[in-house]
């Protein structure tokens, strides 16, 4: 992949550097889990979440001590265009709405323990509009990315990702597009539930924004740049600043996967740490997961962001790994074993 100037180099440098999953480790647990007062498999897939968390962390029995759902919020200024039912404003006023502890991530990260961070990118500032120019210039990326890898700092055991931000379903759609081939309409969807005309207003944004930037849109890294927000590129940060540490990784939704899917296209595996925690509501988050290939944990209709469709499935996650850690033996409940 050629080069595209030294911000940008020193974060394709870091993928040589990305650890590998432990066999060792998930063997541990699985050799654990043949002894469990159960019929072997018959937690299905909660056992195959053990030994995934276990080879990730490098640990024979992995931990969840010190969850995190990191919320990065970022403004558009594609929002100008008219592409979504609500104004820019409405980013500020969530965020002070998280901090008073009243939105749906507050009381579901209260009910499974799971601590909460929200990260502001520059509110004032929005990105540009992508219609008209890039959203980011080469350093403001790199710079943001490198923020996000900085904000997961500490004993993270696992990290959920989210996001706010007015208008991020319109830039996720168009790095989708970049990425995968196709036009608006194929990734465009109603995000916070736009009407027909918004809609419309949405589809032809992307396609201007992929008609505008055709000529740079080879490297992942410029369509981060020129068709994305600060909010994605932190969460790239995020994914990458994970595997670095050997932390699992919970992808939300629809604008999540779409910083994974840049972190894919850079490196196919780059996100062999990363589960999803469910699949949205929004038209086309389906096949963005079939795209990275991966199987969500959830499908409960949602479209909300905040990571909370990553933070309801931590809840399956701690259950799996509860049932792996905690449940007796057959030899500690004197129960007889699988007839040989």
């Amino acid at each position: 992949m050629a080069a595209s100037g030294l911000p940008f180099d020193d974060i394709r440098a870091l993928f040589a550097l990305m650890p590998d999953a432990s066999d060792r480790a998930a063997d541990a647990v699985r050799e654990r889990q043949a002894e469990l007062t159960k019929p072997a498999g018959s937690l299905g897939k909660l056992d195959e979440i053990v030994a995934f968390l276990a080879s990730w962390q490098d640990k024979a029995m992995p931990t969840i001590n010190h969850p995190l759902v990191a919320v990065f919020a970022g403004n558009h200024g594609v929002v100008e265009k008219g592409v979504s039912a609500f104004p820019a404003s409405v980013t500020r006023a969530m965020l002070e709405n998280f901090a008073a502890g009243g939105a749906a991530i507050n009381q579901i990260c209260a009910t499974y323990g799971i601590g909460l961070k929200v990260f502001e990118l520059a509110l004032d500032l929005p990105t540009g509009d992508i219609t008209e120019g890039p959203a980011m210039d080469e350093t403001t990326a790199a710079a943001t990315i490198a923020f996000g890898m900085e904000a997961i700092a500490g004993d993270v055991d696992v990290l959920c990702l989210g996001e706010m931000g007015i208008g991020n379903t319109t830039v996720a759609a168009a790095i989708y597009a970049a990425l995968f081939g196709g036009s608006g309409a194929d990734w465009v969807g109603r995000g916070t539930g736009v009407d027909d005309p918004t809609l419309a207003r949405k589809i032809a944004a992307v396609d201007a924004a992929l008609a505008l930037h055709a000529d740079h849109l080879q490297d992942p890294l410029e369509v981060l740049r020129r068709l994305g927000g600060r909010e994605i590129a932190a969460m790239v940060g995020g994914i990458l600043a994970a595997r670095m540490q050997r932390v699992p990784v919970i992808l939300d939704g629809f604008v999540v996967c779409a910083a994974a899917a840049i972190l894919q296209k850079l490196d196919a595996t780059a996100l062999d740490h990363c589960m999803a925690g469910h699949v949205s509501a929004e038209q086309a988050h389906r096949t963005v997961l079939e795209k990275l290939g991966k199987a969500p944990l959830l499908d409960l209709g949602m479209r909300l962001g905040e990571g909370s469709g990553a933070a309801l499935a931590l809840g399956v996650v701690k259950a799996a790994l509860a049932c792996t850690r905690d449940m007796a033996t057959f030899a500690q409940a004197g129960v007889a074993g699988k007839n040989e």
